[in-house]
C-alpha cells in the first residue's frame, strides 16, 4: 500500500444522500481511492447520530434528503460539531447560498473522478496543504477555519 493511500485510509468520510444508487456509486469510488467511508444515510437525524459517534473528517451532503429533511439544515448542525461539509446538489444557486455552513459545493451531475479530486483537495486544504490544484467543478467557500487561496 502506498503512503498516500495509507494516509487516505485514516481519513473518514460521511455521505448523506437521498438517492441510494448515487450514494452507493460515490461510496464505492471514494473507497477505491482509499478513503474510509461510513455507513450511508439519507436522513438528518441519522446523519447527526453517525457524525457525533464517528467524527468524520468531511461530510458530503446532498441538499435534498429523504422525506422533508434538508441538507443545509444538517450542514448547520454538522458545523456546530466541527465537521466540514461539501454540499452536493443540482440546486447550484441554493448550494452557493449556504456559504456560511459548508466549505464548498459540487454540482450534480458530477464526474466521479472530479469528486475524488475535490475531496482530496478539501481535506488537504483543511490541513493547510495548498499544493493540490482546485478541481474545475468544485466551488470553494471561504468560511470559518478554511482559508481560501486567492490564486486557487
Amino acid at each position: 500500500m502506498t503512503a498516500a493511500k495509507e494516509s487516505k485510509m485514516t481519513q473518514t468520510l460521511m455521505i448523506v444522500e437521498d438517492e441510494a444508487l448515487v450514494a452507493i456509486l460515490l461510496r464505492d469510488e471514494l473507497q477505491r481511492a482509499g478513503y474510509n467511508v461510513l455507513d450511508l444515510t439519507d436522513r438528518h437525524d441519522e446523519a447527526l447520530v453517525v457524525a457525533k459517534a464517528e467524527k468524520p473528517d468531511l461530510a458530503l451532503v446532498n441538499i435534498r434528503l429523504a422525506g422533508r429533511d434538508d441538507g443545509i439544515e444538517l450542514s448547520k448542525n454538522l458545523k456546530v460539531l466541527g465537521i466540514p461539509v461539501l454540499l452536493i446538489s443540482g440546486q447550484v444557486s441554493r448550494a452557493s447560498s449556504a456559504k456560511t455552513v459548508a466549505i464548498g459545493s459540487m454540482p450534480k451531475p458530477y464526474d466521479a473522478e472530479e469528486m475524488v479530486l475535490a475531496v482530496a483537495y478539501l481535506l488537504a486544504r483543511l490541513k493547510g496543504d495548498k499544493s493540490l490544484p482546485r478541481p474545475e467543478q468544485l466551488e470553494v467557500f471561504d468560511g470559518d477555519g478554511f482559508e481560501l487561496d486567492p490564486a486557487a
